[in-house]
């Protein structure tokens, strides 16, 4: 792989992460803790938005994310042929 390529692949890495972490953190603190106060007037399953996300759904949306990673990164290792075969 050439520098150039080396340099495009790793910048489209920490743009996915970047992406991915900003989306969790948004999830974990921002709904579980920012905007508890908003989201506890919705009701999800007879309890309060918020606390879903502070107690459950943030753990959710991250093994959520942990897959879309991985799809990602095998996605852009085909398409700078460094994949596993």
């Amino acid at each position: 792989m050439s520098n150039k390529n080396l340099k495009d692949y790793w910048n489209r890495n920490l743009t996915y992460l970047v992406v991915l972490l900003s989306i969790w953190f948004l999830c974990s603190y921002g709904a579980g803790i920012l905007f508890k106060d908003s989201l506890d007037e919705i009701r999800v399953g007879g309890y309060k938005l918020g606390f879903w996300f502070a107690q459950q759904g943030s753990m959710y949306i991250f093994c959520i994310l942990i897959f879309v990673y991985v799809w990602l990164m095998n996605k852009l290792d085909k398409e700078y042929d460094v994949d596993e075969k």
